[in-house]
């Protein structure tokens, strides 16, 4: 039996999407062209690589339903990637974006079933670890977008904002600490 699924997989991914379309649809559209340090992703970037990162693990799994890595032309992927993070966007066009191709992915993860999220892949002899499973590989594109937010979010704090996240936290502090005190009147 298992207790995390397709359907639970996709569903995780949405919400960690819904919080960076939030994000996005926070930071004002004059700061999109905001780089924390030199050589890092603008904010527009940041969100462009979001919104095209599943297409690794989609061309992986969905496309090549590979069962070895052995031979996968990473640099020629990753090189179409990131020529689509310089894509000029407006916000709007980010934000659909972000939108379009989450819940696509969304779906598609949870069409899959138990078995083939079992599958084991391949990897080439040079990497450290012989094998992933396709569940495994495929939660890292929910891990992946969590590790971008988290540096958007620090952005936010720079920009002088407080993000979402934080101010649902303190509201819910807020909330619980009033609740006390009235309760224990």
């Amino acid at each position: 039996m298992t207790y995390y699924g397709a359907r639970d997989l996709a569903e995780s991914f949405r919400t960690v999407r819904k919080n960076t379309i939030i994000i996005a649809e926070e930071i004002p559209e004059q700061h999109y062209g905001f780089q924390a340090a030199p050589e890092t992703r603008t904010v527009a970037q940041t969100l462009l690589h979001v919104a095209a990162a599943p297409k690794v693990q989609e061309q992986i799994h969905a496309i090549e339903r590979r069962s070895t890595l052995e031979g996968f032309d990473f640099p020629g992927l990753i090189q179409r990637l990131m020529a689509e993070e310089q894509t000029p966007r407006d916000k709007a066009q980010i934000i659909a974006l972000l939108r379009e191709e989450g819940e696509r992915w969304a779906k598609w993860l949870e069409s899959q079933s138990d078995e083939f999220l079992a599958e084991r892949v391949q990897f080439p002899a040079a990497m450290p670890l012989a094998s992933k499973t396709r569940f495994e590989m495929l939660m890292g594109t929910k891990e992946h977008e969590m590790h971008h937010r988290a540096q958007l979010m620090l952005i936010e704090r720079m920009l002088g904002m407080v993000p979402h996240l934080t101010r649902q936290m303190q509201e819910r502090l807020a909330a619980a600490a009033g609740s006390k005190a009235t309760g224990s009147s």
